[in-house]
């Protein structure tokens, strides 16, 4: 098989251990160039790495002849951009979750790469975790009946800032909201996962606290394709931390954790059963994987534009109220 030589734009906190030594691990896969905005840490990465080439500029990174492959890790406001000159190039893209700032974007993205010939895919990495397979087999094989609810509750406590230094990921121009877009989007993902895309959708949200610009509580109900009803609650400045998600059918319920490795619970009437299941070190490697087999045109990589998109609408419904009423595109 071919090595799908990669580049990385953006080789920040994420690629450190998520995300950059995967593409050095995976097999028939290499990172042979990294680019930052400040040339000092782009090579800086490089050496500790062991990356052969480092940039300051995208486009330069893009051009590289040397590159087959581009996975882009900057905020969500630079995804379309950089997706943009990649498809333009004629190499696939592999683009950070969430895909956009919104869904128009996202359009812009899948018809870009669709007019180039190149594939897109998205980070959403926990379609391929063992954790979040088990709970996909369980429900296969019947070990909770027939699925009829799934329900989330999601509470963090906000660990106030420093004046004037906000972290990205609650300024809406360039997270695209707050944190119910940047964690929300892991378990709206992985459920329309299990159980098809969410075909109907309404949500309220508001900012409670104050502390940042950005929504800080959001609800929402849902409909799967595969007639499952899904409710939701996220908040942001709750006096605790709480994260579940629940699915429960006719002949039982699971138990589980969206960004822990707690045990997945399953409680039947014979009782309550615990599967223990670790995240690898380098989470989205095993994602990466099926993006490197995809490329040498063998399996295919379950997180695409498509459905990385369709995460991005959902969202999108789910505050749309709040953004026309804070003029937040």
């Amino acid at each position: 098989m071919k090595t799908i030589r990669w580049g990385i734009i953006g080789c920040g906190n994420v690629t450190e251990v998520k995300s950059g030594p995967g593409f050095q691990q995976a097999n028939n896969s290499a990172l042979v160039a990294v680019m930052r905005r400040d040339g000092a840490l782009a090579k800086d990465y490089a050496e500790r790495h062991s990356v052969p080439k480092w940039y300051d500029d995208a486009q330069a990174l893009i051009d590289d002849p040397d590159v087959d492959a581009v996975y882009i890790a900057t905020p969500p406001n630079a995804h379309m951009a950089y997706t943009l000159a990649a498809a333009r190039a004629g190499k696939p893209v592999y683009v950070e979750k969430p895909m956009a700032l919104n869904f128009a974007e996202c359009q812009a993205m899948l018809a870009a790469c669709q007019q180039a010939g190149v594939p897109l895919w998205v980070a959403y990495y926990r379609r391929c975790l063992p954790r979040f397979l088990k709970v996909k087999t369980l429900i296969e094989s019947g070990a909770i009946g027939t699925p009829r609810t799934a329900s989330v509750t999601f509470y963090r406590r906000w660990r106030p800032a420093e004046p004037h230094q906000l972290p990205w990921r609650v300024i809406p121009e360039i997270a695209g909201g707050g944190l119910f877009v940047d964690l929300a989007a892991h378990t709206l993902d992985y459920l329309g996962y299990f159980f098809g895309p969410i075909q109907f959708v309404q949500g309220y949200a508001t900012n409670q606290a104050g502390y940042y610009p950005a929504e800080d509580v959001v609800v929402g109900s849902f409909v799967f394709e595969g007639g499952v009803y899904g409710t939701g609650v996220w908040s942001f400045s709750s006096y605790t931390n709480l994260d579940q998600t629940e699915i429960v059918g006719d002949k039982g319920k699971l138990t589980f954790t969206s960004f822990t490795t707690d045990p997945i619970l399953l409680t039947t009437a014979a009782g309550v059963t615990e599967f223990a299941l670790d995240n690898p070190l380098h989470i989205q490697q095993p994602l990466i994987q099926t993006i490197v087999d995809e490329l040498n045109g063998v399996g295919q990589c379950p997180s695409t534009g498509v459905s990385g998109a369709h995460t991005t609408w959902v969202m999108d419904q789910m505050l749309a109220s709040w953004r026309a009423k804070n003029s937040i595109a």
